[in-house]
């Protein structure tokens, strides 16, 4: 997709523009709702093809409303952020390279909150 100055638009900007209306909403929100919280100009139709295509991933649920459907996040902004980190690692076949690259990457504070959480799951 591009945008207003015909310049190509980064893979998945828009839907996570749509997914941080939805998070940001805390309640179920119609296409037009999503599409005037949005920060670009976008199409009805480009809305709603975001929205289906976010359903047909379980990112986005929907539920009957008034008039079409009401769609809403079924995780929240942390567990859409540990989806984005977990889609990456799957997209590597060298998995260990990957993680071992990450934890380099961190800082040691948060390197510490990894080593504990790590520590709870094993207990």
């Amino acid at each position: 997709m591009t945008d207003a100055a015909g310049e190509r638009r980064p893979a998945g900007e828009l839907a996570a523009s749509v997914l941080a209306a939805l998070c940001t909403a805390g309640r179920p929100q119609s296409a037009a709702e999503v599409r005037a919280a949005l920060p670009q100009k976008l199409a009805r139709t480009t809305v709603a093809t975001l929205l289906k295509r976010l359903q047909e991933k379980a990112i986005v649920a929907r539920t009957p409303g008034k008039r079409g459907f009401l769609y809403f996040s079924v995780e929240d902004s942390h567990g859409l952020a540990a989806r984005r980190m977990r889609r990456e690692l799957e997209l590597d076949d060298d998995r260990s390279t990957v993680l071992a690259r990450f934890v380099e990457g961190l800082s040691p504070e948060d390197e510490a909150e990894l080593r504990h959480l790590v520590n709870l799951t094993r207990s």
